[in-house]
């Protein structure tokens, strides 16, 4: 497993959104489809996933896969969300992924990991709480987190997370995950970023934490993802 210095996990941004902007923008999107997750293993719910920024734009992809920046275009879904646009816009950097995640009263997000998904791989993934009650708990790497309406927070998913949805309200987050770059690397190092524990870092799973990204990586299917799978499989010799 990875080991990080506390500081290089999660942080909360300097940033502070309007909640009933948020909430807004989030009543446009009632007007659109949300997916269910397609790793359902992580979680099987209904209404969990809109997407607004995808591969070719496209409503119904809905992975997160790092490394095919020049694909990412904006969903129909943002096009009337000028507000959600306006948060965007505050991140300096090119972005990958963008979804409205949802995550029903009495509900959790199984603990999983995403691969290649930390700073340390050139990106960085950014949640915005929309809707959430006090009864809402992100555990990341054992460590729970409690994020509120309008905050920012950055989270490395590569180590193991859940989510506890405890409360009677649904939770709502605008995720966004980003490239980085120089305006980043410097709003990292504001926030005490240790970069050269990122530099020391040994990237080593166990082999249980392999079997479940290789099983992650086969259910995204992509040329990318399988490669990947296949390298994993090799190295752990699953």
């Amino acid at each position: 497993m990875k080991i990080y210095a506390p500081q290089n996990a999660s942080f909360l941004l300097p940033f502070q959104f309007d909640s009933k902007l948020l909430q807004s923008d989030f009543d446009k999107c009632k007007a659109f489809n949300f997916h269910k997750n397609y790793i359902p293993e992580n979680y099987d719910g209904d209404n969990y996933i809109l997407p607004l920024r995808s591969i070719d734009g496209k409503l119904n992809n809905i992975a997160a896969i790092p490394g095919n920046l020049e694909r990412y275009k904006d969903t129909p879904a943002l096009s009337n969300c000028n507000y959600f646009q306006e948060v965007i816009a505050t991140f300096l950097c090119e972005k990958e992924t963008i979804r409205l995640m949802n995550l029903a009263a009495g509900t959790q997000i199984n603990t999983h990991i995403d691969h290649d998904s930390g700073y340390e791989d050139g990106v960085f993934r950014i949640h915005v709480p929309i809707v959430t009650n006090e009864k809402v708990c992100f555990i990341l790497n054992e460590k729970a987190i409690q994020m509120k309406a309008g905050e920012a927070w950055y989270t490395n998913v590569n180590l193991p997370h859940s989510v506890e949805n405890n409360g009677t309200t649904d939770r709502v987050h605008l995720v966004i995950d980003c490239v980085r770059n120089e305006w980043s690397d410097q709003l990292f190092q504001s926030m005490g970023y240790d970069f050269d524990q990122e530099q020391e870092l040994e990237i080593v799973y166990s082999k249980a934490e392999a079997m479940q990204i290789v099983e992650e990586l086969i259910h995204q299917n992509t040329p990318y993802a399988i490669d990947l799978a296949k390298q994993l499989k090799s190295k752990y010799k699953i």
